[in-house]
């Protein structure tokens, strides 16, 4: 997410807050470091604001149009038609090319992720009278989820609800330490087959299948064609790593032997292909000894945009180098 936006219609040097997911992530940062760590002094100490974030999510936030909160069907709305406050933030001027503003699959799923992360916190930071109040949340967090996002036609979730696109966003169900979707589910395979069919590329999930209104396959042209097309098919490699942490997840909670089996011959694969996919694009892509923003998402899959991205960098280390 840009920090700063100079030279449009509307803005000025102010910082832009405009990140749904920014802070929801924090939660599963703060978990993985406790996980890490075990400090929990450190934890303990920005306990409270951590409740902040929950209590502002709950209570709506409009800042810099962002016109987020929680509906009464205990699921968060986001965004505008002229918002793009997802990380899919390509905007040009006034004009955003992919606002995916109501109910975003996967802010709703770290929203879940964020209420069971603080029903644990709660008690391990000694404020116990909080615990059953963020199980409830989340408890009807995830029927509305499960109700509302799965689209029995396409046999996947809704990218956002009311828009059935193929789009990676919906991995974010099953990636996490607390998925909304149980990992061992019908629902959770046809999550992966899909993505399987229509995402999947040695450099990393597209950003938009292939076939779908709007669909490009190479970023070029001048910066309103690259923008329009940046999350309309291009390939992000961070994204792999969504896909990486799901099947870690569906193969813990497999509990028969021939799935578990398959799972664990798709994650080896993964593993294997991204190591040497990369090992070559490190030498010849972007800067040496980096890895790139974006890929196309045809062949030979030319990287484009920042030529040393961090979260490239960490999502396929992690791939290969995490025990």
């Amino acid at each position: 997410m840009d920090l700063y936006q100079t030279g449009y219609s509307g803005f000025d040097s102010r910082p832009l807050y405009n990140s749904a997911d920014a802070s929801l992530l924090l939660f599963e940062a703060v978990y993985k470091y406790l996980q890490y760590t075990n400090d929990i002094i450190f934890v303990k100490g920005i306990y409270t604001r951590l409740k902040s974030i929950i209590k502002a999510y709950t209570e709506g936030i409009d800042l810099d149009d962002n016109n987020i909160y929680l509906d009464d069907d205990n699921l968060l709305v986001s965004g505008t038609p002229n918002t793009q406050n997802t990380w899919m933030d390509a905007k040009y001027g006034d004009y955003a090319f992919t606002p995916r503003n109501g109910k975003a699959v996967e802010i709703n799923a770290l929203w879940y992720n964020a209420l069971k992360i603080m029903q644990e916190l709660s008690t391990q930071c000694e404020d116990k009278e909080e615990t059953n109040t963020y199980k409830e949340m989340a408890e009807d967090t995830k029927i509305a989820f499960n109700n509302k996002f799965y689209n029995k036609r396409r046999k996947c979730l809704y990218d956002v609800i009311g828009d059935g696109k193929i789009r990676p966003n919906q991995l974010f169900s099953l990636s996490s330490s607390h998925n909304v979707i149980d990992a061992d589910s019908e629902i959770a395979y046809n999550i992966i087959n899909v993505t399987e069919k229509k995402l999947l590329t040695d450099y990393g999930l597209r950003t938009l299948a292939k076939g779908e209104v709007g669909y490009v396959e190479t970023y070029e042209g001048d910066a309103f064609k690259r923008d329009a097309s940046y999350h309309q098919g291009p390939v992000w490699p961070w994204l792999l790593g969504l896909y990486y942490s799901a099947l870690k997840n569906m193969i813990k909670a497999e509990k028969n032997k021939t799935k578990k089996q398959a799972l664990t011959k798709k994650l080896a694969k993964l593993c294997e292909t991204t190591k040497k996919t990369f090992e070559k694009a490190i030498d010849n892509d972007g800067i040496v000894g980096s890895i790139g923003e974006i890929y196309d998402s045809k062949a030979p899959f030319s990287s484009k945009g920042t030529p040393a991205q961090a979260w490239s960098v960490a999502e396929i280390f992690r791939i290969i180098l995490e025990k």
